[in-house]
């Protein structure tokens, strides 16, 4: 039986059935880790085009890790989340590809840990 750890409440934009939760331990601090499917510009992954928000809207801090060789990102929370509450992951269309593509909308995943 598996259980969720994570609740995922909505996704804005075109990549609903592309959110999926792969936990093997429930902590307060859980780790988004978003892969693309090209290599990004690093200059475009930081703290302005992708973040996490409390509902009403407070940011919460974080590290933002780019691998280069995977294409993923990792934003981990420095602080972690409150059971029962709602945040929400922005994740901008100013993060491009190294040839300067960029995603058609932004995204937003609403979720409760």
């Amino acid at each position: 039986m598996t259980t969720k750890y994570l609740s995922i409440e909505s996704v804005s934009g075109d990549v609903k059935n592309r959110v999926k939760e792969d936990l093997k331990f429930k902590t307060n601090k859980f780790v988004w880790r978003i892969k693309f499917t090209t290599e990004l510009n690093p200059a475009t992954v930081n703290n302005r085009n992708l973040y996490v928000t409390s509902m009403n809207q407070v940011p919460l801090q974080t590290i933002i890790r780019y691998d280069s060789i995977e294409r993923c990102i990792e934003i981990e929370p420095l602080e972690p989340y409150n059971k029962d509450q709602s945040y929400q992951l922005h994740i901008s269309k100013n993060v491009k590809s190294r040839k300067g593509q960029k995603l058609s909308d932004d995204i937003v995943i609403q979720f409760k840990v």
